[in-house]
């Protein structure tokens, strides 16, 4: 029961918003006159029923002065609880901002003092929190509560400028009340606290040019007419005074230069009415003559003068030109001038403003004039042509010495000096021309050629007789007119192609030409066919715009009867005298598809009519060249084989020997056997193919011994081994022992053959006897078999 009626107390006392009621208090902060009722009653007899119960804490807002002086702490407020009965049972806490640096409270008495001074502009107030406690228990008897001491403002800041000092402009001749500019001062004091912060302006210094709104601060024109020509500046000194400007509020100052803008008030003004000037009569166009100047008291472009000359006799030998940088007037040559023609020229010059103020044209017209006098000097000239440029045409072909034309020059000064005239000479150009000295006729000295320099610019020199030192220079341009010496050619080597299934009047190819004369108007050519041959399958039609077309007889051309035409074409160009020449058209014979595009000009077209492409023609053309190399490849390996054939076996042939029991028939027994035979089997039928061959040369009866019928045989068996690189090199027929000392041939063995010279005389063979009558008809039969260095060897 006792902690159900303790939870009821709880809650009631957090729902209770009015716990808590404020003490109306002053500076004193005196405590209220209601009474809480007896808590310690209800502690004692229980929460059987519940009262409501008021506010404990009564306090106000607290305010305290900025810059307190005093030496003890200054006294803020006093904080007290219904609760508190004087026993001292109650404690008051402080927290918050500046609590214990700035604030401190009484514990017991709930009275709060600032230790040190404050300053609004610092901090205008402080939040801070406060609670009454049990001292005994050191729970809270009331919630914490929230309260501000408000730091109270005093007049201790004055009015600043903070942008100053000021500058503004003002155009001049401005009326009274023109605004010019507008300041503003600012007071750091409280602006809701008393006059504080209540500024007002006022003027010290540049009355009376200017005023200034004691509430705005704005600055306005308080004297018309003011001009920038008498005085530019103005300084003008602004005060702001606080506590609405009464005695005793504080006051800060500013300064703000003024400057008059200048307006187009004054006109320009020539500081002299008459100005000489002087010029030598050889001054060039555009040369300066002299100079004029009118002064604007303006500044800026308003000073800006423009200079004229007025319309008059004389002034159109001149021109003025206006200087913006130094406000000057330069009169300029606008022609050249001729002291013997006329020695001064007079006329006006005007001055006047680029830009107009309409305000202030009352005052009279913004411009003045002056008189310029021009006095021509004499000068010594040089001679003067009469043209500035001379234009003359002759024909390339123009002989030499043949004059083009003449150039006139003449000494206009009272002396009237004869002149003369040469050609001046450049490395970098040919000079193709001369010219007469004394009357100034230019004539070709070396054949022209118009392709190859179209113009020559030659200049000419006039030099005065009595002074040489004075001459001048004319340019003359000499333009080389073309003579029809080249005829037109086609413009391009035409191939073309015309379709099989071309129809008559089709036009297959656009012509034109070109000539490498140059005429002075456009070309004019003209295609036609040669006369002298009629051409059946093409003609030529001129256009008339030197384009020509090559035109089509007849149609059904065939490529397998004709391949290629020819197409003759004579241009003649319309020069004189009329230069032709005849050109050729290649035209091709194709395959077109039904609408006229190309298919094929190509040769397999020929070859092969059912379209074969030329990537399959290639193909099959590299089979065969790679089946020809197989063959030639396979031929020469067989050839190879068969001259190794006798040489095939490991064993040397002369290791063979063969036994037998016939008895040979001697040296003349050729036919008995053949070792190649019985070494190699295969040699058979080589064999007996030597057998058949037969000497188609009879030996001659009258200068050799003749051989017998048996060694016919022999002899054909040793000249087709001869022929042939199989023949081993070694014998192979008949083996001779050594003869002994005396035989007239001595030894004939293969070991000890000799070698004979090709020339030496082989028929004595002949005078040795029977045995060599067949050695004889062998060297008579191969009389032109020897080796390369003249030498014949013979192995027996």
């Amino acid at each position: 029961m006792l902690m159900g009626n303790c939870l009821l107390l709880f809650l009631w006392c957090l729902l209770d918003k009015s716990f808590v009621s404020p003490l109306h208090s002053s500076s004193q902060s005196r405590m209220g006159k209601e009474q809480h009722r007896n808590l310690m009653a209800h502690r004692k007899h229980g929460m059987m029923g519940v009262h409501r119960v008021k506010r404990g804490w009564v306090w106000n807002q607290f305010f305290v002065l900025e810059e307190y002086m005093g030496s003890d702490p200054q006294y803020v407020g006093k904080l007290h609880s219904d609760l508190d009965k004087g026993d001292s049972m109650v404690k008051y806490t402080l927290s918050g901002e500046g609590v214990g640096s700035i604030f401190t409270i009484e514990p017991s008495t709930g009275d709060i003092h600032a230790l040190r001074s404050l300053d609004r502009e610092e901090k205008p107030y402080y939040t801070l929190r406060a609670q009454a406690v049990d001292v005994l228990t050191g729970r809270p008897l009331e919630p914490e509560s929230e309260f501000i001491i408000k730091v109270q403002d005093i007049n201790d800041n004055e009015p600043r400028f903070l942008e100053g000092p000021y500058s503004a402009t003002v155009p001049e001749m401005s009326p009274v009340g023109t605004y010019v500019t507008q300041i503003t001062a600012t007071d750091a004091d409280d602006p809701t606290y008393g006059n504080s912060a209540r500024i007002v302006y006022s003027i010290l210094h540049g009355q009376p040019y200017f005023s200034v709104d004691p509430k705005t601060g704005i600055i306005r024109v308080a004297l018309p007419n003011m001009d920038r020509e008498v005085k530019e500046m103005y300084q003008v000194v602004i005060q702001a005074k606080d506590m609405g400007g009464q005695l005793g509020g504080l006051a800060g100052t500013t300064t703000i230069n003024i400057t008059l803008r200048d307006v187009n008030d004054n006109p320009p003004r020539f500081s002299k009415s008459i100005f000489h000037l002087r010029v030598p009569e050889s001054s060039p166009v555009g040369s300066s003559v002299g100079r004029v100047k009118a002064h604007d008291l303006d500044s800026g472009k308003n000073a800006e003068v423009e200079y004229s000359i007025v319309p008059g006799d004389g002034g159109s030998m001149f021109d003025i030109y206006s200087n913006k940088n130094t406000q000057e007037g330069t009169v300029i040559l606008k022609k050249r001038l001729d002291y013997e023609t006329r020695k001064a020229y007079t006329f006006k010059v005007e001055a006047s403003n680029a830009a107009l103020d309409h305000r202030f044209l009352h005052l009279g017209p913004f411009k003045d004039t002056a008189t310029v006098k021009v006095n021509v000097l004499d000068v010594e000239e040089p001679p003067v042509f009469s043209r500035l440029s001379y234009r003359m045409e002759t024909y390339e072909d123009t002989p030499v010495g043949i004059i083009v034309g003449a150039v006139t020059a003449e000494d206009l000064d009272v002396g009237n000096s004869p002149v003369r005239y040469s050609v001046e000479w450049r490395k970098d150009s040919e000079n193709c021309f001369d010219i007469d000295p004394v009357e100034g006729t230019l004539s070709v000295s070396e054949a022209l050629d118009r392709e190859r320099n179209t113009e020559h610019n030659v200049t000419v020199v006039a030099t005065k007789v009595n002074n040489p030192l004075l001459s001048s220079k004319v340019t003359v341009t000499i333009k080389v007119l073309d003579v029809n010496e080249f005829p037109p050619e086609l413009a391009f080597v035409y191939e073309t192609f015309v379709c099989e299934n071309a129809k008559v009047g089709q036009v297959i190819q656009i012509i034109s030409a070109t000539d490498r004369d140059m005429p002075a108007v456009e070309h004019r050519f003209y295609f036609k066919s040669p006369s002298q041959t009629r051409n059946r399958n093409f003609t030529i039609r001129d256009y008339g715009n030197n384009t020509a077309g090559v035109v089509t007889r007849r149609g059904g051309f065939r490529r397998l009867e004709q391949s290629m035409y020819l197409v003759p074409v004579v241009v003649e160009d319309g020069g004189y005298p009329i230069r032709s020449s005849t050109g050729t058209v290649s035209v091709r014979v194709c395959t077109c598809d039904t609408d006229g595009s190309l298919f094929s000009c190509n040769a397999e077209a020929v070859f092969f009519p059912m379209g074969l492409s030329t990537g399959a023609l290639m193909a099959i053309l590299l089979c065969i060249v790679i089946l020809l190399v197989m063959v030639v490849l396979y031929m020469g390996l067989r050839k190879h084989k068969k001259k190794d054939t006798l040489m095939s076996s490991k064993e040397d042939i002369r290791d063979n020997v063969i036994h037998y029991d016939d008895e040979g028939g001697g040296e003349e027994d050729t036919q008995a056997f053949d070792i190649g035979t019985l070494r190699n089997p295969k040699g058979i039928k080589e064999t007996a193919q030597l057998q058949k061959i037969r000497s188609e040369d009879e030996p001659n009866q009258a200068s050799v011994c003749m051989a017998n019928e048996d060694s016919e045989d022999i002899r054909a068996y040793i000249h087709h081994c001869l022929l042939e690189n199989s023949t081993p090199p070694y014998d192979s027929l008949v083996t001779y022992a050594y003869e002994g000392e005396g035989s007239v041939a001595a030894s004939l063995s293969s070991i000890e053959s000799w070698v004979l010279e090709p020339k030496e005389e082989y028929r004595n063979l002949c005078d040795w006897g029977p045995r060599f009558k067949t050695l004889a008809g062998i060297f008579k039969e191969h009389e032109s078999i020897y080796e390369p260095n003249g030498f014949l060897l013979v192995n027996v």
